[in-house]
């Protein structure tokens, strides 16, 4: 998310030594570290609401799944990958007929899937 390698983090620290000094840094330290679990905790706790507040139905609900990144990677880009690693028996006909014919057929039959080209998506 940040990138941050090794020699950022030694940048950030030394930066920190300076501004604050040795006798404060460690008491910084501890206060950053107290907010943390503070945000965790909060945080957690407003999941464990919500969850609570949705019901029974939902206590398999994984919020993970909200996050946009994760929500196009499992609602997309799974099933686009699953068409492709196994296609059915309807796809490999259409195939076939498509390889054959000179043009393709204009419309689909019920149940077969599109030709894709991996380059163009």
């Amino acid at each position: 998310m940040f990138d941050l390698s090794f020699w950022k983090l030694l940048v950030l620290a030394v930066l920190a030594l300076v501004i604050f000094g040795p006798n404060e840094l460690p008491k910084m330290i501890a206060r950053v570290g107290s907010l943390l679990r503070d945000l965790r905790r909060i945080a957690d706790s407003a999941r464990n609401d919500l969850r609570a507040g949705l019901g029974p139905e939902f206590q398999d609900f994984d919020f993970n799944d909200l996050h946009p990144k994760r929500f196009v990677q499992k609602h997309l880009l799974d099933d686009l990958e699953a068409g492709f690693n196994a296609p059915s028996a309807t796809a490999q006909q259409t195939a076939r007929s498509t390889a054959v014919q000179t043009q393709p057929p204009s419309v689909l039959a019920p149940g077969e899937t599109p030709p894709f080209d991996l380059e163009a998506t």
